[in-house]
């Protein structure tokens, strides 16, 4: 029978619908309280988006639109389920997981980020991941430490907590 006349998916269209999982990180999965609703807020969205597609008729379709909502599902459940929530540090005393740090450069720049999981870090809105190297080399040094970030020194200015 030719494969015009039946519903069976192409060489192409399986490859848009069997998509490999998201790598898991091999790191402790510490998030904040936001990043944990983060989490949740994105697997609803991807289980929203599921059920979007699953009302499309054409059969290849509906699984090339379930496709992306499937495997981000799968990740999402994982990371909610490996989720380990860290309280926002009482002290300022020290760099933190959950702190946010002012620092300068050799350079005259000042940049503050705050430390969080791997999962909600985004540089450029002013987050980096508990496991960059600049958050590991702050991680508990104290305003006034001068540490080595990459191939520069950065001097702590100050901490803070959000």
């Amino acid at each position: 029978m030719s494969v015009a006349f039946t519903k069976e998916e192409s060489a192409e269209t399986a490859s848009e619908t069997l998509l490999p999982d998201r790598p898991i990180s091999p790191h402790p999965n510490l998030v904040t309280e936001a990043g944990l609703q983060a989490l949740q807020t994105q697997l609803q969205e991807a289980r929203e988006a599921y059920e979007a597609a699953q009302a499309i008729d054409d059969v290849n379709e509906k699984r090339r639109q379930s496709a992306v909502p499937l495997r981000d599902a799968r990740y999402l459940t994982e990371r909610l389920r490996t989720a380990q929530v860290i309280p926002t540090p009482a002290s300022t005393d020290t760099v933190a997981f959950g702190s946010t740090v002012t620092f300068s450069r050799p350079d005259g720049r000042v940049q503050t980020y705050r430390i969080v999981g791997e999962d909600e870090a985004d540089p450029k809105a002013g987050s980096i991941s508990f496991v960059s190297p600049v958050a590991r080399s702050l991680i508990g040094k104290a305003v006034g430490d001068v540490v080595g970030a990459g191939t520069q020194e950065i001097e702590i200015l100050s901490i803070g907590s959000c």
